[in-house]
């Protein structure tokens, strides 16, 4: 515990879990592409919370707890915000939901709540001029953003100019540009059916759009945009949040049509409940919900601390938790020969979709969970995003069930696999002799984030290497216009 620690064993502690969160928030951030569940970063970074309370002397200005957002991409030009872009603090129980609201009755008097859904999408800034849209901004560090007004414009829901009978001088929005979950689902099935690589979740499908270089390339994705607060404004106020977001719906911006201003806590508790249970029949994913002061005289009194409102807070919905039944445990191998096991599952829908895989690290992890083929085994999508197997059901255990150990041999090509002394992750040694290693290099090499290759997605490369055509990156270039109107 964080009280029995010495002053250099925290600091130790804290150097170690800040440079974990920060590494995760890149990328989630900038690189799109995160490595953690929604709850699993959630459980760091209170950690580190926890730790520098604990600890307070070892609070510094750069640590993640003291930052807003993530960091900027240097591809698009810097914008800076008309007003600071804060995060929001989070809960994840009615206890530390009250505690708030407690917080909140002793700062003001006679405050009412307006909730809103909390749109798992990304956050943007859009600034009007006179009634026109002039920019559009992600949030950045919360003070800069990147430039991105030539993609916003692209996105059908974002109006160019604003039915309002006196347009104010200016008037700065904040929302969530999102993937509607129909349009996710059909933009996966067109590149599966080119034989392209699947995105993992509307979010990043999301963000990814909307850092593109080329607006082409955002407007032939679907993105869609929420409004849900202001950020500066000249010539225009709001005395709510709740007549904020209907004057703004009247100027013909999107709001939530999901939203409640409440009185009292047990109607703002209803409201996240009844959306617990029916978030799957929204069009877009949320993971929580935000619970506002709704009066803005009360909402400058209240304030902000230097990284989020103290009039505001984020409600976060648990992983939604089903059992199946544990199939088998095969081995992927990557690009690199890394051997990772991973759960083939009997399909069970959670989370608003079927799993039948999901990722189970290495053999540790394996260890560590005791799951066995066979196993009955409980299935959660960890941040409502990717599907984890949390563990085994023992008191379904059927007798005679035997641990799984990792293959000693790679069952694409046969070498072996070796695991070296201290490291926690396996390797198949055979290199480009693998199959499975030689196809995901090809497939790197020709994806995103390197040469980027229209069209060359996994079944064009497999059919390639099958044909004997392709072996290394070099062959790529040597293909011929006739063996390219064989495929």
């Amino acid at each position: 515990m964080a009280e029995e620690l010495s002053q250099k064993e925290a600091a130790e502690q804290i150097e170690q879990l800040r440079a974990e969160v920060e590494r995760h928030n890149r990328l989630y951030h900038l690189e799109d592409k995160p490595e953690i569940s929604d709850a699993e970063y959630d459980r760091l970074y209170r950690e580190l919370v926890d730790l520098e309370n604990q600890f307070p002397e070892l609070i510094t200005p750069d640590s993640p707890t003291q930052q807003i957002g993530g960091p900027r991409s240097e591809a698009f030009a810097p914008a800076k915000h008309h007003a600071r872009m804060y995060s929001l603090d989070n809960c994840f129980s009615r206890e530390e939901l009250q505690a708030w609201a407690d917080r909140v009755a002793r700062a003001v008097t006679g405050a009412s709540f307006f909730c809103e859904l909390k749109i798992d999408g990304v956050a943007v800034a859009l600034t009007y001029e006179d009634g026109t849209l002039v920019r559009g901004a992600t949030r950045g560090d919360g003070e800069i953003g990147e430039d991105v007004t030539a993609n916003i414009r692209t996105i059908k829901s974002v109006p160019e100019k604003l039915k309002m009978e006196k347009h104010p001088a200016l008037l700065e929005v904040r929302g969530e540009v999102y993937m509607p979950r129909a349009d996710f689902d059909r933009f996966n099935k067109e590149r599966a059916d080119q034989g392209l690589a699947t995105f993992a979740n509307p979010r990043n499908t999301a963000a990814g759009a909307l850092r593109q270089k080329d607006p082409a390339m955002t407007a032939a994705r679907p993105l869609a945009i929420l409004i849900h607060g202001i950020g500066a404004t000249q010539g225009i106020s709001f005395e709510a949040q709740s007549k904020a977001m209907a004057a703004l719906k009247k100027a013909g911006l999107r709001t939530a049509a999901e939203s409640k201003k409440a009185k009292t806590l047990d109607v703002v508790w209803a409201f996240i409940e009844n959306w617990q249970e029916h978030r799957h029949d929204l069009e877009y994913e949320i993971d929580g919900v935000v619970v506002k002061v709704d009066e803005t005289p009360k909402q400058r009194e209240l304030g902000y601390t230097s990284k989020a409102p103290r009039w505001a807070i984020a409600y976060k919905y648990p992983p939604e938790e089903r059992e199946t039944l544990l199939r088998d445990i095969h081995v992927y191998v990557g690009r690199t020969g890394a051997a990772t096991p991973y759960a083939v599952l009997e399909p069970v829908y959670v989370g608003g979709v079927t799993v039948q895989s999901a990722t189970l690290h290495n053999q540790d992890e394996v260890a560590r969970k005791d799951v066995r083929p066979g196993d009955t085994v409980i299935v959660r999508r960890a941040g409502d995003v990717i599907p984890e197997v949390v563990g085994p059901v023992l008191a379904k255990r059927k007798k005679g069930l035997k641990p799984w150990k990792m293959p000693t041999t790679c069952r694409f090509c046969g070498s072996a696999i070796v695991r070296q002394e201290g490291e926690a992750v396996a390797y198949c040694t055979g290199a480009l002799i693998c199959p499975s290693q030689r196809r995901e290099r090809l497939f790197h090499f020709a994806g995103r984030g390197s040469m980027d290759i229209e069209g060359l997605g996994y079944q064009t490369i497999e059919e390639l290497i099958q044909k004997g055509w392709v072996q290394d990156p070099g062959d790529f270039y040597s293909l011929t216009a006739d063996q390219l109107t064989q495929l």
